[in-house]
């Protein structure tokens, strides 16, 4: 028999995609358990649910952590204030790519020094195996001693650093703002988050919905995984993506 990543599971692979896409849609866990029961005659608890989500986000971003997007040589990178109830704010640093909208790196932290900033700006180094022409970001200093560190060559082109001194500048870094606004609200439906890796695993699943799952306007209905060349998948899209992911392993 061919594990299609539903072995063992007691329900559907429909009753979980279903839960997976709603939670990412940002309806809260209870919520769920009620639509599920109402409209497919399925009963499940909110813990079940959430087991779930994070078994099948760790499934996916071991597959989607080996794909190659086919990005820009520019990139967006900005930071975020986080909640998490058992510890309070932390900071969650994104970096995006310019031309695909591809959300390449996302990392939460308790504060923002460069070796944080670094980190993030590693993962996104890592994941597109390019150096990139330039990185736009906000005024923080920690980026422009992490570009150094990361990026520096003694061949040109150098990564460029163009820093932002707000919103209304010509290089102004709207895109990857709009995307901590979406995270923002994201984070007040769930109400807090119980610990860093709870949250950074729920981020980690959000970001695979922005990239794999949901289609971009700004892309004419494409996912910036379509986008950036790494990924076709059915109509279900996250039945799909889970197969990928399971035949990977």
């Amino acid at each position: 028999m061919v594990n299609d990543g539903f072995e063992k599971m007691k329900s559907t692979p429909q009753t979980i995609t279903i839960a997976l896409d709603l939670y990412f849609k940002g309806i809260s866990l209870r919520s769920i358990t009620d639509h599920l029961k109402q409209f497919y005659g399925t009963e499940v608890s909110h813990v079940a649910v959430f087991k779930w989500i994070k078994k099948y986000v760790k499934l996916m971003k071991e597959y989607t952590d080996q794909l190659v997007p086919q990005v820009s040589g520019i990139w967006h990178s900005d930071e975020m204030t986080l909640k998490i109830r058992s510890q309070g704010m932390r900071w969650l640093w994104n970096v995006m790519d310019n031309e695909s909208r591809f959300w390449l790196s996302s990392q939460i932290t308790e504060k923002r020094q460069t070796i944080d900033a670094r980190n993030v700006l590693a993962e996104a180094h890592q994941l597109a195996k390019i150096r990139p022409m330039a990185i736009v970001t906000d005024g923080l200093r920690a980026y422009q001693h992490a570009i150094t560190k990361e990026f520096f060559t003694l061949k040109n082109p150098r990564t460029q650093h163009v820093r932002v001194p707000n919103i209304r500048h010509h290089s102004n870094n709207n895109m990857v703002e709009r995307l901590n606004g979406t995270v923002r609200a994201r984070n007040k439906t769930m109400r807090g988050l119980d610990s860093e890796p709870t949250a950074q695993s729920i981020i980690d699943g959000f970001r695979i919905y922005y990239n794999f799952i949901r289609p971009h306007m700004a892309l004419n209905g494409e996912t910036p995984a379509e986008k950036s060349g790494i990924s076709r998948l059915d109509q279900n899209r996250w039945l799909s993506l889970i197969k990928k992911s399971t035949s990977c392993q």
